[in-house]
């Protein structure tokens, strides 16, 4: 791996400053908030089930590359998602991303730097935000839930916090043609049993979202992160 590579998987408290919030603020509580208000019509419920804290991970279902921008333009605190590592080797995209918080990961395992990563967010004002599928999936479907966002949660002793998302797979591109709801779930307390953790948030997304769990046929255990 390449230095440059290693410095996008490594942060420091330091680069989850003000700068970097106030970023992804005009990114995405205004720029992209107003695609979302006047183009799909976002509904956001539950919003009094988010901590006061941040002592949590967001853990959406994930159905298109609108679902990163959507969790920072809901949320009252800043998040920082976890990005596939090949995304940094694009250069406006690396530095797009960079800026807007997400840091590097490698799909294959999980290292000793994204850990120290995940402990300086959490110790930051920011929040960690990961998709458990991994990848997009497919509408009314929850598929390819990969355990690894609960083994976080128990290195941090956070919570995980489940969010529904409906809609972000429709494109639009007209004013009022779209429909986004966002469900927000009840916390789901530390654990140091991951598997329980990972079927409470399967069933909370499964509530939240109505669609159905379906098991995978060979079982994946890493991390899930997004994988645009």
């Amino acid at each position: 791996m390449s230095k440059k590579k290693k410095e996008y998987t490594k942060r420091s408290s330091s680069q989850y400053n003000k700068w970097r919030g106030f970023f992804q603020d005009i990114v995405c509580k205004f720029g992209y908030m107003i695609r979302f208000k006047l183009v799909y019509r976002l509904e956001v419920h539950g919003l009094e089930n988010v901590p006061e804290d941040n002592e949590y991970i967001v853990c959406p279902n994930h159905l298109s590359t609108l679902d990163p921008p959507l969790m920072v333009s809901v949320l009252p605190r800043h998040v920082a998602f976890m990005a596939k590592k090949e995304l940094f080797d694009i250069p406006f995209l690396r530095w797009w991303i960079d800026w807007l918080g997400a840091f590097a990961v490698n799909r294959e395992s999980l290292g000793p730097s994204t850990v120290k990563t995940v402990k300086i967010i959490k110790d930051s004002k920011w929040v960690l935000g990961l998709f458990p599928q991994g990848t997009r999936g497919i509408p009314g479907e929850i598929r390819g839930v990969n355990k690894g966002f609960a083994g976080l949660a128990k290195i941090t002793k956070c919570a995980i916090l489940p969010v529904g998302i409906i809609g972000t797979n429709e494109v639009k591109r007209w004013p009022f043609t779209g429909k986004i709801i966002v469900n927000i779930g009840k916390p789901i307390p530390y654990s140091n049993n991951p598997d329980e953790t990972m079927k409470q948030w399967i069933d909370s997304i499964q509530e939240l979202t109505g669609f159905k769990y379906i098991p995978d046929d060979n079982p994946n255990d890493m991390i899930g992160v997004e994988n645009e």
